[in-house]
């Protein structure tokens, strides 16, 4: 899944932040749950949320 990092409206703080956390997870995060307890997944809803906010406050 390609994403346009340098194209979401997002801070370089708030992506390394990002990129940080889910390595994070990835390697001392817990085992597989299921979709509503998944911490990767949440974080991965949150930054699609803030990326979505972005372009539609670039768009106005």
């Amino acid at each position: 899944m390609a994403r346009g990092f340098g194209k979401s409206g997002l801070s370089i703080g708030y992506r390394i932040g990002y990129r940080l956390r889910m390595i994070g997870l990835t390697i001392f995060g817990p085992a597989q749950l299921d979709e509503n307890n998944d911490p990767k997944l949440r974080l991965e809803r949150e930054r699609a949320a803030r990326v979505a906010a972005a372009r539609a406050r670039r768009e106005d």
